[in-house]
């Protein structure tokens, strides 16, 4: 066995079906007593359930968050709860949510503790990363990232009734986000015998709740190896290094204003096979993990097959700007197990953006 070394990040994990009702005693548990619920404008109905959960403990609910963490957001919730005195924020949601989670905690210099209630598979509530995006002089938004402990959510609520409704397009959009977290960590430099497997365990496990979510979006086991996959994909993703694939998803979603998880399940399959001369093994592992001989067709067969985006265009990309995208994404050297060149990576873009299957 190669040399490795490995890192546990600090966490609270509770796991199962009507969890939620356990919110109240775990904002007591992190010695707290105002807790500000957080939600998008389209999950207001959800966080006024968690709010009715807390009883006196909450003091408010703002409903703002959005896509892409912007600053401007981030200090508006922040003059809120500075107003309320608030001592934890309770994220009910995706990763916009717990993004805005997560700014609050950093932003109030470790004041304001977190409580994560994912409703998709982000896997964002597993990790010390934090995006946020800022909106220059000249008009041009940047989506910056960090690494620190200090957005790491103490406890996380993973209550597998709060996913029962995701829509099944949502549903398969936010399972590749997850599994492109634990596929990159198959090949990071970090990488270690327990992550790999946790990853390996995070793509089978989604891998096989997609279809069977499809068929019937209430079947509850599905949904209950959904959400444990994508708990593995955002441990991974909090404890290895990332690559190509999300960087690239950074440059489309922080400068071009694309979709999240949708980019993600357009990009994966070409980043995986951009990769995989250089990763062989790290990547024959990603298809063993999906039951498939390639795994970057089977990653795109998994989204087109079950009625996901699977090309840029469909999205609203616009093929002018794939020159500028490969230019952004060429700039700064990050690991990756292949050479980043400007054009090959150019011709991975251009394949995304047409959704050619990849040979």
């Amino acid at each position: 066995m190669q040399a490795f070394t490995y890192n546990a990040l600090p966490a609270r994990v509770i796991f199962g079906f009507g969890t939620i009702s356990q919110v109240a005693a775990e904002v007591k548990a992190l010695g707290c007593s105002k807790a500000l619920v957080l939600t998008t404008p389209h999950q207001i109905e959800t966080g006024e359930q968690v709010k009715a959960s807390l009883g006196d403990l909450a003091v408010g609910h703002y409903t703002n968050a959005t896509m892409h963490t912007p600053m401007s957001v981030t200090l508006d919730a922040l003059a809120e709860a500075k107003k309320l005195d608030v001592d934890v924020v309770v994220a009910v949601g995706g990763g916009s949510t717990i993004g805005l989670g997560k700014a609050l905690a950093l932003h109030s210099d470790g004041k304001i503790k977190q409580i994560a209630i994912p409703t998709t598979y982000a896997g964002s509530e597993a990790t010390p990363i934090i995006g946020q995006s800022e909106t220059d002089a000249q008009g041009q938004t940047l989506k910056t990232t960090q690494k620190t402990i200090k957005v790491l959510p103490q406890t996380i609520i993973y209550d597998i009734d709060y996913t029962m409704t995701l829509p099944p397009q949502m549903t398969v959009t936010s399972a590749l986000n997850s599994i492109a977290h634990a596929v990159e960590a198959l090949y990071a430099q970090e990488a270690n015998p327990v992550h790999s497997s946790l990853a390996e365990q995070g793509i089978t496990s989604l891998a096989r709740s997609v279809p069977s979510i499809i068929k019937n979006s209430s079947d509850k086991d599905a949904r209950s190896d959904a959400l444990f996959g994508a708990w593995c994909g955002g441990t991974v993703l909090g404890a290895v290094g990332m690559s190509l694939h999300h960087k690239l998803c950074h440059t489309l979603g922080g400068s071009f204003g694309m979709p999240h998880a949708e980019v993600h399940t357009v990009i994966l399959p070409h980043a995986v096979a951009y990769n995989e001369p250089y990763a062989k093994v790290a990547i024959g592992r990603v298809a063993k993990a999906l039951g498939v001989e390639n795994a970057a067709q089977g990653l795109f067969d998994l989204a087109k097959d079950n009625g996901a985006p699977y090309s840029l265009k469909e999205l609203g990309f616009k093929e002018e700007d794939l020159e500028k995208a490969a230019d952004i994404a060429a700039k700064a050297p990050y690991p990756n197990p292949a050479p980043l060149e400007r054009e090959k990576l150019l011709q991975l873009l251009t394949n995304a953006y047409n959704g050619t299957r990849p040979e």
